[in-house]
């Protein structure tokens, strides 16, 4: 697939102020888009769209431009002890994707031009924990690789980590737009995740990402530039002849990897769930979507803040997690992995 490319961007004016934010608007005036002017990233208004559905989808071809002024990185157990705020917003339309919910009325993209500011912060919570590593994760609340090759905001931050005694970054992608950090100055400090699934969830549930096929390929290039390397298998769902799918994921994963020395590989395994909010709004916003949101197939679960979430009955959740864990000790025995329900 080709790369993202906005269809209309939003520039705050103080982003100007920013060598990144006026290379950004000078960039998107040469290449003719439609450029706005907005007060902040949190106050987007007048996306085109006659109804809800047409402004949802037009937003997720949308680009801020913008300055991020909260630097409190939040938490983000347990992938790292801090989240870095590169971007927000996904340009992917996955059916289940948890920033459904977590982005609510704003799923327009949103890149932000303070590095130094936002490098700054990160240093200031390495210094305060040294001398134990302190990891943080770019992809929290975005793909942030398939906005990359428009701001290269991540590969200054793999380079700011890189040169960093005790901090270490890892993100994950859906996207295989990789070959301008191939060259950056990692020293083994950045750990690049690829999200994969069975044939099943990638062509129902996960349009306008990168194919499997592009995805792995993707990561031979990561694993030959010596990045760490891992794999995110999520959501992990029960489709029919789920084992047979998830069988074919990890034989052509291994097949594809072969002959690649990768020390150190991470799998982390995450079945599926949802919330009630969650449905609501993925009905919304894909209404043919195939995706099975029956809670009387589930099992309640409380979660955190008292909202609670629907997963698979025990037996059920039992036999996934069994079934997964064979099939990666299988093609994978070194690998370490993390299963999470």
């Amino acid at each position: 697939m080709d790369p993202f490319m906005p269809q209309l961007v939003y520039i705050e004016p103080k982003a100007l102020e920013y060598p990144l934010g006026r290379e950004l608007k000078e960039k998107f005036t040469n290449l003719g888009l439609e450029i706005r002017e907005t007060t902040s990233h949190n106050q987007v208004r007048g996306i085109p769209g006659d109804n809800e559905l047409q402004q949802y989808r037009n937003a997720k071809s949308t680009l801020v431009v913008g300055i991020r002024r909260t630097l409190k990185f939040d938490t983000s157990k347990p992938s790292a002890e801090y989240a870095i705020p590169l971007a927000t917003g996904c340009m992917g339309h996955c059916h289940y994707c948890y920033l459904q919910t977590t982005l609510g009325s704003k799923p327009y993209i949103r890149t932000y031009v303070n590095l130094d500011e936002i490098f700054e912060q990160a240093q200031k919570y390495m210094d305060e924990r040294k001398p134990e590593i302190t990891r943080f994760e770019a992809a929290c609340t975005s793909d942030i690789v398939g906005l990359d090759h428009l701001t290269h905001s991540l590969k200054k931050a793999i380079e700011f980590f890189g040169q960093s005694e005790y901090g270490q970054l890892r993100f994950v992608t859906k996207f295989h737009h990789v070959d301008h950090l191939l060259d950056a100055k990692h020293n083994g400090k950045t750990r690049f995740r690829f999200s994969v699934n069975s044939r099943y969830v990638i062509k129902n549930f996960e349009p306008g990402t990168s194919s499997f096929e592009e995805r792995l390929k993707a990561a031979r290039k990561v694993a030959n530039a010596g990045y760490p390397l891992g794999f995110i298998v999520a959501p992990i769902y029960m489709h029919e002849d789920w084992k047979d799918g998830y069988r074919e994921l990890f034989e052509r994963l291994s097949q594809e990897l072969s002959g690649l020395d990768i020390p150190d590989l991470t799998f982390e395994l995450i079945q599926h769930r949802f919330t009630k909010p969650a449905k609501n709004v993925i009905a919304k916003r894909y209404p043919k979507t195939k995706l099975e949101m029956d809670e009387e197939k589930r099992k309640y679960k409380w979660g955190r803040y008292g909202i609670g979430k629907y997963v698979y009955p025990t037996e059920e959740a039992k036999d996934l997690e069994s079934t997964i864990r064979e099939y990666v000790k299988e093609y994978f025995p070194s690998a370490v992995v993390q299963y999470f329900t």
